[in-house]
């Protein structure tokens, strides 16, 4: 059995690892997921004919209000002072995909707040749509929220 080196766990519970050494760095991550939905919901979002409103820019709003909490939310994550962040959102027949990249100039990376920007905008727009996704007995057949992933993450060249 090959004996793991669990850097957050202490005899006396949980550590923030410490950081302060590393140099600052440009960085940024990538990160994207998938929301399943039914045609004739894409189709009301396209239109702009959700009862709660735009369901695409209030997702893209709370996928930069999600990168700007991360630290919060995860407990043991960083605060970081993110320099940017770009969130874009395909619509296809039965789906959208989020796609959050952020980036930062500090000493860890930005890739806990990549993939909570995408996995609060796909929580966002299943919210925004549940009533017309669910059936009469109130399932979600068809509404699934996959492939959450960080594609890309690097440091940047000064």
């Amino acid at each position: 059995m090959v004996e793991k080196n669990l850097t957050h766990l202490t005899k006396g519970g949980v550590h923030m690892v410490e950081v302060g050494s590393k140099p600052v760095v440009k960085r940024s991550a990538v990160a994207k997921g998938t929301i399943n939905l039914q045609e004739n919901t894409t189709s009301l979002i396209q239109k702009e004919k959700i009862k709660k409103g735009n369901v695409l820019t209030t997702a893209q709003i709370a996928a930069i209000q999600a990168v700007k909490s991360t630290s919060q939310i995860i407990p043991l994550c960083h605060p970081l002072a993110i320099t940017g962040i770009e969130v874009n959102l395909e619509v296809t027949t039965n789906s959208i995909t989020a796609e959050v990249e952020v980036r930062t100039e500090g000493k860890t990376g930005v890739e806990m707040e990549a993939i909570t920007g995408v996995s609060v905008a796909l929580l966002t727009i299943w919210d925004m749509v549940k009533s017309i996704e669910k059936d009469a007995d109130g399932q979600y057949l068809h509404t699934k929220i996959t492939d959450i992933q960080v594609v890309k993450k690097e440091k940047l060249p000064e």
